[in-house]
C-alpha cells in the first residue's frame, strides 16, 4: 500500500468515526481489504497524530471523544 492510499484510508477511518458508522476492526479489515491488526496499527498511527480515539465496550465500536 502506498503512502497516498493509506493516508486516504486513514482520513475515511476519522470520516466513519465522526459519524458514529466505525464499527469493529474486523468490519473495518473486511471493508479495507486488510487485517484486523492492520487496522489495530492505523487507529494507533491516528493516536499518535493528536486524535482522541476510544473504545465504547456497551456499543462495541470506536468513536473520537470529544473535548468539552
Amino acid at each position: 500500500m502506498d503512502f497516498l492510499s493509506y493516508e486516504k484510508r486513514l482520513n475515511y477511518i476519522l470520516e466513519l468515526m465522526s459519524k458514529g458508522r466505525f464499527g469493529s476492526l474486523e468490519a473495518a479489515a473486511l471493508r479495507f481489504g486488510c487485517s484486523s491488526r492492520t487496522v489495530k496499527r492505523m487507529l494507533n498511527v491516528l493516536r499518535e497524530k493528536g486524535h482522541d480515539i476510544r473504545y465504547n465496550r456497551q456499543q462495541k465500536k470506536y468513536f473520537i471523544k470529544k473535548d468539552q
